[in-house]
C-alpha cells in the first residue's frame, strides 16, 4: 500500500517545475551595461560576450549576472540601436566595486569586450 501512495508523490514531484532563478534581496544594486559591437549584428561577437557574462556569476560578491541579445522595435520610446544587454546584480556598491575589480571581470573585460565592442553604456541603479 505504501508503494501506491508513494510512487504518485515521486512521479508528481519529479514532474513539478522547478524554481531555478536566483532569490536575492529586492534592494539589490542593478548594474546594466548596454554594448553596441565593432561589427554590429555580428552573432558570434555577440554570443562571445553572452558566455563571458556567464563566468562572471563564479565572482563572490555576484548575485547573478546574465546577457542577451537586443529584441528589435518599432516603438519610439525604445532604444533599440545595441547588440547586447548585460545585467549584473550584486548587494550593493562596494559589492560592484568588487566584481569591477575582480580578475575574471578584469581578464573578460581585456580580452573580450574591448576588443568587440565600439561603445558601451553603463546604469547603475537600486532601490
Amino acid at each position: 500500500m505504501k508503494f501506491f501512495i508513494t510512487l504518485p508523490l515521486l512521479i508528481l514531484l519529479g514532474c513539478s517545475k522547478q524554481n531555478l532563478s536566483v532569490q536575492y534581496d529586492e534592494f539589490a544594486l542593478q548594474h546594466i551595461v548596454l554594448c553596441w559591437l565593432k561589427e554590429s549584428g555580428n552573432a558570434s561577437h555577440r554570443e562571445q560576450i553572452i558566455e563571458l557574462t556567464e563566468t562572471f556569476n563564479e565572482i563572490p560578491s555576484v548575485l547573478e549576472a546574465r546577457a542577451g541579445q537586443v529584441i528589435s522595435s518599432d516603438r519610439d520610446i525604445v532604444d533599440d540601436s545595441f547588440d547586447v544587454g548585460i545585467v549584473v546584480v550584486v548587494k550593493d556598491e562596494k559589492a560592484l566595486q568588487e566584481y569591477l575589480d575582480h580578475p575574471i571581470h578584469q581578464k573578460g573585460k581585456s580580452e573580450v569586450l574591448l576588443p568587440l565592442i565600439d561603445k558601451v553604456l553603463v546604469y547603475d541603479f537600486k532601490k
